[in-house]
C-alpha cells in the first residue's frame, strides 16, 4: 500500500526506484522503456500504459498494484464497499466444508436465476449491489452443490465464484480474485464442464495480463483453447473460443508481437461473424463490437495512439451493450486522447465513462492515471476536471 493516499503512480515509481538505488536512466533501461516516457510518468504528466506499468513493476520487483495504489481504500470506505469484502472472503472459504445444516436452501433453478442476476449487476457496474448479495448466495449455493451434487448445481456455484472474481478484480483486490478463480476451477471440474473451465483459464490469463506476465498469460490461453476443444461444437464454445482469442490479442500486443495480435483479432472476428452479439453467453460480451473494441485496445497497447483513435471512430456501440464494457473502452480512448495532446477530448470521454458506469470508472486504475495526466496538463484546473480528480481520489 502507498504511504500517501494522495500519491499518483509516478510518485510511487519514483519512491520504489529510490529504494532500489536506481537512477531514472537505469530504471528505464532495465524496464525497456524510454527515458523520456519514464520521466513524464514520474512527473505525472503522462499516464503509464498498463504494459509500461507492468514492465516497470517487474524491473522494481514489485506488483503492479504496489504502483497503482490499489485497492483504493479511502474511496472504498466512502462508498461503503470496504465492509463488503470480508464476507466475500469468508464465503469463498466454505467451499470444501460440505452442506451447512443451518442453511435452508432453495432449489437449483432459483439459485441459478439469482446467480444470473448478480452477473447482470456486475455488467451494469452495480458492484455494491452485487457485492452485498454475493456472500449469502455463495453460502447457499455451496450447501446445495454438496447436497444434490448435480452438474447444474456445481455450475451455479462456479458462477458465484466468477462473480466474486469480477467484483474483487474491479475493486483492486488482486489476491482475492485469484482465490475466487481457484474456487471456480474446483467447481467447474465437478460440473464436468469444459467450456466453464476454458472461461476460467481466460479469466486467469487476465490476472497475469494485469501483472505483466505475458508468457504465462499466453500459456493459459493455450490451455484454455485445448480445454474448449473437449466441448461440443456449438455457439457457446465459439463464443468462449473467440473471447480467448481477444485475450490472446491483448497479451500479444503487450509483449510487442503485433502480428500475433492481429492474427488473433482476425480469428475472433471470424467467429463473431457467426455468433453475432452474444453478451449473455457466460456473460463474456463477445461479438463484433467486442472485437472492434479489442482492436482499439491492441493498437493502444502498442503505443499506436493515433491509430487507436482512428479505429475507435469506427466502433458503433449498441445501445444495450454492457455498461462495464462501454466504460472500459472509453477509459482506453481517453488515454489515447491524452497521449495525442487532446486533453479536452480526454476529459469529455472520461465524463461519459463516469455517467455510464460510475462505480467501475472510479476504481479503474487507467482512469486515475489519465486524470492525473490531465491535471498536470492544465496550467489551471477547470471546475469539471477538479471535480473529477477529487472524485477519483487525486
Amino acid at each position: 500500500m502507498p504511504l500517501n493516499a494522495t500519491e499518483h503512480t509516478g510518485d510511487r515509481i519514483a519512491r520504489y526506484r529510490k529504494l532500489r538505488h536506481l537512477t531514472q536512466r537505469a530504471l528505464a533501461e532495465t524496464a525497456g522503456v524510454s527515458y523520456s516516457m519514464l520521466t513524464k510518468i514520474e512527473q505525472g504528466v503522462k499516464p503509464a500504459s498498463p504494459g509500461v506499468l507492468a514492465a516497470i513493476a517487474r524491473a522494481l520487483s514489485v506488483q503492479t498494484v504496489d504502483l497503482t495504489g490499489q485497492p483504493y481504500l479511502t474511496e472504498l470506505q466512502q462508498d461503503e464497499l470496504d465492509g463488503l469484502i470480508q464476507p466475500i472472503r469468508e464465503a469463498l472459504d466454505l467451499y470444501d466444508l460440505g452442506a451447512d445444516p443451518e442453511v435452508a436452501p432453495r432449489g437449483v433453478a432459483a439459485l441459478a436465476a439469482e446467480a444470473d442476476q448478480l452477473c447482470a449487476l456486475v455488467r451494469d457496474t452495480r458492484l455494491k449491489d452485487a457485492a452485498r448479495a454475493l456472500p449469502a448466495l455463495m453460502t447457499e449455493a455451496t450447501t446445495v452443490a454438496h447436497t444434490v451434487q448435480t452438474d447444474e448445481a456445481w455450475r451455479v456455484l462456479a458462477s458465484t465464484y466468477r462473480t466474486a472474481y469480477d467484483v474483487t478484480a474491479k475493486l483492486g483486490f488482486a489476491d482475492l480474485c485469484v482465490v475466487a478463480l481457484d474456487r471456480m476451477a474446483w467447481a467447474a471440474e465437478r460440473a464436468s464442464d469444459p467450456v466453464l473451465a476454458g472461461v476460467r483459464q481466460y479469466l486467469r490469463s487476465l490476472v497475469y495480463l494485469r501483472a505483466g506476465q505475458y508468457r504465462m498469460g499466453q500459456r493459459l490461453v493455450s490451455v484454455g483453447m485445448k480445454t474448449l476443444g473437449q466441448g461440443a461444437p456449438d455457439e457457446i464454445r465459439d463464443v468462449a473460443t473467440g473471447q480467448l482469442h481477444l485475450g490472446a490479442a491483448v497479451l500479444a500486443a503487450r509483449s510487442g508481437d503485433g502480428d500475433s495480435a492481429a492474427g488473433h483479432i482476425a480469428e475472433a472476428a471470424r467467429l463473431a461473424e457467426a455468433t453475432g452479439e452474444a453478451t449473455r453467453v457466460h456473460w463474456l460480451s463477445f461479438g463484433p463490437t467486442n472485437v472492434a473494441v479489442h482492436q482499439v485496445a491492441t493498437l493502444a497497447e502498442q503505443c499506436q495512439y493515433a491509430e487507436a483513435l482512428q479505429a475507435a471512430r469506427g466502433v458503433a456501440i449498441p445501445a444495450d451493450w454492457p455498461a462495464s464494457r462501454v466504460s472500459a473502452h472509453l477509459a482506453e480512448v481517453a488515454r489515447a486522447q491524452l497521449w495525442t495532446a487532446r486533453p479536452d477530448a480526454a476529459l469529455a470521454t472520461l465524463q461519459r465513462a463516469r455517467e455510464i458506469a460510475p462505480q467501475q470508472t472510479r476504481y479503474h486504475p487507467m482512469v486515475r492515471e489519465t486524470v492525473a495526466g490531465l491535471v498536470s496538463a492544465h496550467r489551471s484546473t477547470p471546475g469539471t476536471l477538479s471535480n473529477l480528480a477529487h472524485w477519483v481520489g487525486i
